[in-house]
């Protein structure tokens, strides 16, 4: 199992960005899927999950994340996708993605997420 995320770099707030976690090993269809982020001083913490106990739509982590980020899966291309709009400065984090083999995201976030990539830098100029 490998996911590798990218689509990180320097973005101007009040735009939008778009990163891809790609997977290997395992269909993404099969296990549930997450992103999370973690800046600079802070813990880590989750964005959103999409697996087959939220109807293969995605579940996000506060009401705030539901209002600028849309976490989806590209079946075809075996990847995680993570959309931000109206990014901010406090968007800067390094964004990672990972994977529980049990296609329920309820299950994964009282356990833990088994599988994780090694992240990519988003960095976010006002």
């Amino acid at each position: 199992v490998q996911l590798v995320e990218s689509g990180g770099g320097l973005v101007q707030s009040g735009g939008s960005l778009r990163l891809s976690c790609a997977a290997s090993g395992f269909s993404v269809e099969n296990f549930a899927m997450a992103w999370f982020r973690q800046a600079p001083g802070k813990e880590r913490e989750g964005i959103g999950c999409i697996a087959l106990d939220t109807s293969d739509a995605a579940t996000y982590y506060t009401d705030s994340a539901k209002e600028r980020f849309t976490v989806s899966r590209d079946v075809a291309k075996n990847m995680l996708v993570l959309r931000v709009d109206r990014v901010e400065p406090e968007d800067t984090a390094v964004y990672l993605c990972a994977a529980h083999r049990i296609s329920l995201c309820h299950m994964a976030k009282r356990h833990g997420f088994e599988y994780w990539g090694q992240g990519t830098q988003v960095t976010v100029s006002a």
